[in-house]
């Protein structure tokens, strides 16, 4: 069986890459997330509202720290730290998942599941982190 902080280090650390991964793109080249993000092919945020360089350069840096959290976090775990940054992320990644699964137009229904996942996922990461760290006796 996995020991808990195994498992809250391995989730910390896949939502240290999931926020790292649009937050770096969207920071370093905010048209090019914007146009062709997720990547492969995909284009969830080209059929949003039009194109703000502000808007993007501000998500990213947002998904950037909240990176630096995670990361953090997975490098030395501790309840006192786990539980807030996590909270705080599930909170965005909830916020976040409502929002695009009530704003799909646009994407097929191959994207539009993908990306509704992709983002349930995330969250789920974020509440699992905490459910974990919230139960286990120290870190």
């Amino acid at each position: 069986m996995v020991r808990p902080v195994r498992l809250v280090r391995a989730l910390l650390a896949a939502l240290a890459v999931s926020a790292a991964y649009p937050g770096a793109w969207a920071t370093l080249a905010p048209h090019s997330f914007f146009a062709d993000f997720p990547g492969a092919g995909r284009h969830w945020t080209a059929g949003l509202p039009p194109y703000s360089a502000h808007l993007v350069t501000d998500v990213g840096a947002f998904y950037l720290a909240f990176a630096l959290l995670l990361a953090w976090a997975a490098w030395r775990p501790s309840r006192e730290l786990l539980v807030p940054v996590c909270s705080a992320f599930a909170l965005f990644s909830a916020l976040h998942l409502g929002w695009h699964a009530a704003h799909l137009g646009g994407l097929s229904s191959f994207d539009a599941v993908a990306q509704t996942a992709s983002l349930a996922g995330v969250l789920a990461g974020a509440v699992g982190a905490v459910a974990i760290a919230a139960r286990s006796p120290s870190h």
